[in-house]
C-alpha cells in the first residue's frame, strides 16, 4: 500500500495519527487504541518509501531532515484531509507520525469545549495560554476561538504556526496564516515582524524559549491579544515555567510583566470516556487582583485554591472539572482520579 491509501484507511478509521515506524506495522491510532493497517512489518526500505511520498505531497525538500534528524510540515489531500507529519529518524532508519486535521473546523459544542473559552474571542487585548501535554487539543481550542473570532469580528488575525494544521478562510476577519521555516525563519522573527502588520489578534503555536516568550509578552503589554500555548500541565506550572525562562535577576521583572499581561490560562487533557470515547477537561483560572498578586509575590503555590474559589469569575480547578464529569456520568471514577491532580482527595468526594 502506498501512503495515500494509508491514510484513507486512517480517515475512515476516524484516527487521530498515523505511526510508520521500521520493524512494526502502519498503525492508526483512534481513542487511545492502535489499529494495525498493514498485514506485515515495514522494513526500513518501505518506512522510507512513505516518508518520501509525505515530501512530495508536501512539495518540500528533505534538507532539515538531514541536518536535524526530524522536521515537521503538514500538507493538505483533496477531498480527504490535511495533515501535519513529523519525520524523525530512530534506529537508523527513517519513520514518521501524521496527524489527522479535518479541513473544516469542528464546532465547538461538539467538541465539548466550556462556553467560557470560547467567550475568550470577546478578548481584545492581553494573553491568553492553552496548555497541555502533546495530543491533549491545544491546536483544536485556539482554532475554535481563532474561528469565533473570525466569524464575529472585524480584524486582522495572524498566526504564527509550525506547521500550519487548521486553514481559516477569511470571513469577517482577514487571516493571515505564517509557517515556520517556510513563511518566515523562526518564531522570534516572525513575532517582531508581526508587529509591524498591523495584527489585532496574534496566534502563536508555542512559546519554546526566551526571547519568543519576551516577545509575546511586550506585544500583550502593547494591546494585542495573543494566544498561545504551552507543554505544560496546569496554570501554576505555566506561571512558574514561563518566569523560569530568565535568569534569576530578571525573574521579579517578569513576575510584575507577566501580572499584568496575562488574562487567561486553560489548560486541558483528554481523558477516556464511558462510551469508549475521549472526553475533555478544562482548567480555568482568569487572573483576577487576587491571583494577579500571588504571581507578583511569587506565591503561585497559592492559586489552586484562588481558582476554586473563582467559580463565580468563570474558573475551574482540573478536579472541580474531572468531578463534574464523573457526576455526569461520562468518564468512570478510575478516570477521575487518575486524572486528578489530587488523587487522594479525589477517591474521597467520589467515595
Amino acid at each position: 500500500m502506498g501512503l495515500i491509501e494509508y491514510l484513507k484507511q486512517a480517515v475512515a478509521d476516524q484516527a487521530s495519527d498515523l505511526f510508520v515506524v521500521a520493524g512494526g506495522s502502519v498503525c492508526a491510532k483512534r481513542e487511545n487504541r492502535l489499529i494495525p493497517l498493514s498485514a506485515e512489518r515495514v522494513m526500513p526500505r518501505e518506512a522510507e518509501t512513505l516518508v518520501r511520498e509525505a515530501y512530495a505531497a508536501a512539495n518540500r525538500p528533505m534538507d532539515r531532515y538531514y541536518e536535524e534528524g526530524d522536521d515537521d510540515f503538514s500538507f493538505s489531500a483533496a477531498g480527504l484531509a490535511r495533515f501535519r507529519v513529523n519525520v524523525y529518524r530512530q534506529r537508523g532508519s527513517m519513520a514518521m507520525v501524521i496527524r489527522v486535521v479535518a479541513f473544516d473546523i469542528p464546532h465547538w459544542r461538539d467538541l465539548k469545549i466550556p462556553d467560557q473559552v470560547i467567550a475568550l474571542a470577546d478578548i481584545s487585548h492581553g494573553m491568553i495560554l492553552v496548555t497541555g501535554t502533546a495530543g491533549s487539543g491545544k491546536s483544536t481550542t485556539q482554532a475554535c476561538i481563532i474561528d469565533r473570532i473570525n466569524r464575529m469580528r472585524e480584524c486582522h488575525i495572524i498566526t504564527l504556526e509550525d506547521p500550519i494544521e487548521y486553514l481559516h478562510r477569511n470571513r469577517r476577519s482577514i487571516v493571515s496564516q505564517r509557517e515556520i521555516a517556510i513563511d518566515t525563519i523562526d518564531y522570534p522573527s516572525a513575532l517582531r515582524a508581526c508587529l509591524r502588520q498591523a495584527p489585532d489578534v496574534i496566534l502563536l503555536g508555542e512559546m519554546r524559549d526566551q526571547e519568543t516568550i519576551h516577545t509575546a509578552m511586550t506585544a500583550a503589554e502593547t494591546g494585542h491579544l495573543l494566544i498561545a500555548t504551552l507543554h505544560t500541565k496546569g496554570a501554576v506550572n505555566t506561571i512558574d515555567r514561563i518566569v523560569d525562562t530568565f535568569p534569576s535577576g530578571q525573574q521579579e521583572q517578569v513576575r510584575a510583566q507577566l501580572s499584568m499581561v496575562l488574562h487567561t490560562v486553560v489548560s486541558q487533557q483528554l481523558v477516556p470516556g464511558v462510551k469508549g470515547d475521549l472526553v475533555p477537561a478544562f482548567e480555568i483560572m482568569r487572573v483576577n487582583n487576587a491571583i494577579r498578586s500571588l504571581i507578583r509575590d511569587n506565591k503561585t503555590y497559592q492559586i489552586d485554591n484562588a481558582i476554586a474559589a473563582g467559580g463565580a469569575e468563570g474558573m475551574i480547578t482540573m478536579d472541580q472539572s474531572l468531578l463534574a464529569l464523573y457526576r455526569a456520568r461520562e468518564i468512570a471514577a478510575e478516570s477521575a482520579i487518575s486524572f486528578s491532580d489530587n488523587p487522594e482527595q479525589m477517591r474521597r468526594r467520589i467515595g
